[in-house]
């Protein structure tokens, strides 16, 4: 394991997706114990995609995670596939085929983003209700999660914040949809509520992502081609994991 950290960026480049998968539980893991030792309540959020997928079975079968006190946990989605609640897509069903049925979690813990409602607007609004009503918001206020976890895509994207999307340009609303014109339509945070977060991950694994690793970082800040670049305003708040395939170019 390698880690970069000049007081800005910190990265934490290691071998393999398994030992990123390990950074990321531990991070969850100490960020959860500060978080719930100082307020008594944790709040996250989480990704979808493949990239999580060996973090969330650490979760199931990790002692260190299974005992934290999940009834102090809050736990939310960053962004959901609008697509039924069982389709091989949606971000809520890789959670719960991983980790959800193995942790005592309370139900009224859990807060997914209802991807399958037909009123995509309307199914934002509600999840933006529920992240007002979980954080006790005031009109104008953001949620400051304590952690929130991210993947990037291999055209730099974050969430559902898509290059040249609508969503990026949302700075009005906690919650935005994302229409597509060749796709599934999508449910994101908008990144004011990602960069009000305490602490924020980007996981990164595969070769594939090594040509956008290497852009994200050389290339001049352009929010609307690299969304991820939405997030330099808060660098110091953020801890990449990169594993060996993805860094080959850093």
């Amino acid at each position: 394991m390698r880690i970069i950290d000049n007081g800005t960026l910190k990265i934490i480049n290691v071998d393999s997706s398994a030992d990123l998968a390990g950074e990321a539980l531990n991070i969850f893991v100490n960020r959860a114990q500060e978080a719930i030792a100082a307020k008594d309540i944790f709040h996250v959020a989480i990704p979808g995609g493949h990239t999580p997928r060996e973090f969330f079975e650490l979760i199931s079968h990790t002692e260190k995670a299974k005992v934290l006190p999940w009834n102090k946990i809050q736990l939310f989605w960053v962004d959901e596939r609008c697509v039924d609640v069982d389709s091989k897509d949606s971000n809520y069903k890789l959670a719960a085929e991983t980790f959800l049925s193995e942790i005592l979690i309370p139900a009224q813990n859990i807060h997914r983003i209802h991807g399958e409602s037909s009123d995509y607007i309307e199914a934002a609004g509600d999840y933006e209700k529920t992240i007002s009503s979980i954080f006790s918001l005031e009109p104008g206020q953001l949620p400051k999660f304590d952690l929130i976890i991210l993947g990037m895509g291999p055209d730099g994207h974050i969430g559902s914040l898509l290059p040249n999307s609508y969503a990026l340009f949302d700075t009005e609303d906690l919650v935005s949809v994302v229409y597509q014109m060749d796709g599934i339509d999508r449910i994101t945070l908008t990144h004011p509520v990602l960069c009000a977060a305490d602490n924020l991950v980007i996981m990164v694994t595969g070769r594939e992502k090594a040509e956008i690793v290497r852009e994200v970082f050389r290339e001049e800040p352009d929010e609307i081609k690299y969304p991820v670049h939405t997030l330099w305003q808060i660098l110091d708040k953020v801890t990449w994991l990169i594993d060996k395939d993805a860094a080959t170019y850093l």
